[in-house]
């Protein structure tokens, strides 16, 4: 009897210390209005990670702005490297996450205004140092730091790894599974591993087209731009 009692009370206690963690406020580094995050959900460096207004970041996502190297990343004898760093979170206004959103920041990452992911997104500015293959690479320490930045409007697709200093641009969309290793233009359909431009919209038109396609049409409208500037020069040496 007095074992079943002691046993409900350990489960009623670690109950009451979920609830009252979930309870404590997170003080980031503004005070967004409309922020919603579903839980359950790890933060990590708060004040560094700053929100726009009505966001909404999906349940079981991670949110990390990294300031020194992580103890799960330290090793017991000290063949660990020890880094640190000055790393912020930017997420603009009505960013939407639909869930698993895993956002590991460095230096910097910022998303911005309207941009909407898919689950399972994974976006961090730095890679595992591999420099040798003797120490655990996870004591390595991160190499490749570079900025991140997703501009506004654009549609990241599930599974989406972006890997450090890409910069995708506005109003484009990255397919799903796609790994993104370069910058991409905006207003441009990009997947694959790595991930590349197979659409680009062409104002011209007001349509997707694919990137061959896109080729030729501008190269098309520049001969046809320099054919009238020629005839143009010719009619003005004739009038001169």
């Amino acid at each position: 009897m007095r074992t079943t009692e002691s046993n409900y009370w350990k489960v009623g206690r670690r109950m009451v210390h979920r609830m009252v963690r979930g309870l404590l406020p997170v003080r980031f580094g503004n005070r967004p209005r409309k922020l919603k995050i579903n839980r359950p959900v790890a933060i990590r460096g708060a004040s560094r990670i700053f929100f726009g207004e009505d966001v909404h970041i999906g349940p079981r996502s991670f949110l990390k702005a990294i300031t020194k190297t992580s103890s799960l990343m330290t090793h017991p004898e000290g063949l660990h490297v020890t880094q640190y760093f000055d790393s912020k979170i930017v997420i603009g206004n009505r960013v939407s996450a639909t869930s698993e959103l895993h956002l590991a920041a460095h230096v910097g990452i910022t998303i911005e205004d309207d941009v909407m992911l898919a689950s399972n997104v994974f976006i961090a500015d730095a890679s595992h140092g591999y420099e040798n293959a003797i120490v655990p690479y996870k004591y390595q320490g991160v190499t490749n730091v570079a900025p991140i930045v997703i501009k506004s409007g654009c549609w990241i697709g599930q599974n989406v790894v972006i890997l450090p200093g890409v910069t995708i641009g506005e109003l484009s969309i990255i397919g799903a599974n796609s790994v993104v290793t370069r910058s991409i233009p905006a207003r441009c359909i990009a997947a694959g591993v790595p991930a590349r431009v197979i659409k680009r919209w062409h104002q011209e038109t007001q349509s997707w087209v694919s990137e061959a396609k896109h080729k030729t049409m501008v190269d098309g409208e520049n001969e046809t731009g320099l054919e009238c500037g020629l005839g143009v020069e010719a009619r003005e040496r004739g009038l001169g």
